[in-house]
């Protein structure tokens, strides 16, 4: 019980509360609980072997950041893949990204343009897929804003990063057969170190919008190819009749 004078609570519940999250959104993003599937907190509190509450706190974590919607009563639901939410989530980090990239491409040493360029080779590996890089990719974009980026940025960033992450394994991981694709991913990022070593923040600013505008491109076609049965047919819709 938390203590009256402090009202801090006691590490092991919300070490346990962590925990339920992380594997939760383990679970969600690899796949294993499916968009639409409908579940009861009692059910998954059985699997993990856990109380009813931490599941209550983590579902509410996992609400915020777009992967479950809680229902009246004690079920939850694994948000829909919804081709709209993943051209939101771009739209606002096109608005966000290019501007801080402006700003780091000054303040990044060489030394580390030169890590993370050797960093860029790695995603060429035919033998990774998008599950296996994906941490990786989500540090390389982070350091490479790193130096410019307030505490407040990385959070919003981190936020949209995760809301994106379950359509970007989905959908790059459609194309990891491919071994083009994966010397795509290679040069993509490639590039760009090689624009932020000319230190000019338009030339930086403008690498990373054509960077995020061109995975979103890749994002939505793979995404289509399979026609997957939990993308709505409202989004599918939208995707047929956009023109770019």
């Amino acid at each position: 019980m938390a203590s009256p004078s402090t009202g801090v609570r006691p590490i092991e519940s919300r070490s346990v509360t962590e925990q339920v999250t992380t594997e939760l959104r383990r679970s969600i993003l690899c796949g294993d609980l499916a968009p639409g599937r409908e579940f009861s907190l009692r059910e998954i509190a059985g699997l993990l072997n856990v109380s009813f509450i931490p599941v209550r706190d983590a579902l509410r974590n996992l609400e915020s950041e777009g992967l479950v919607i809680t229902r009246p009563g004690r079920s939850a639901l694994v948000a829909p893949l919804d081709l709209q939410d993943l051209q939101a989530i771009y739209r606002l980090r096109r608005t966000i990204e290019p501007e801080i990239a402006s700003r780091a491409c000054v303040l990044l040493s060489d030394g580390e343009l030169d890590r993370l360029e050797r960093q860029a080779a790695g995603f060429g590996d035919e033998r990774l897929g998008m599950d296996e890089i994906y941490d990786a990719h989500h540090a390389f974009h982070l350091a490479l804003l790193a130096p410019a980026a307030s505490a407040w940025d990385v959070r919003l960033l981190s936020t949209l990063w995760r809301a994106a992450e379950r359509y970007i394994r989905i959908g790059f991981g459609a194309l990891d057969p491919d071994p083009e694709e994966h010397h795509r991913r290679e040069e993509a990022h490639e590039s760009l170190i090689e624009v932020f070593r000319r230190r000019d923040p338009e030339a930086a600013a403008q690498a990373v919008r054509d960077h995020l505008e061109r995975n979103e491109q890749l994002a939505l076609r793979a995404l289509g190819n399979g026609e997957p049965a939990d993308v709505p047919k409202r989004a599918r819709a939208t995707k047929k009749t956009k023109t770019r």
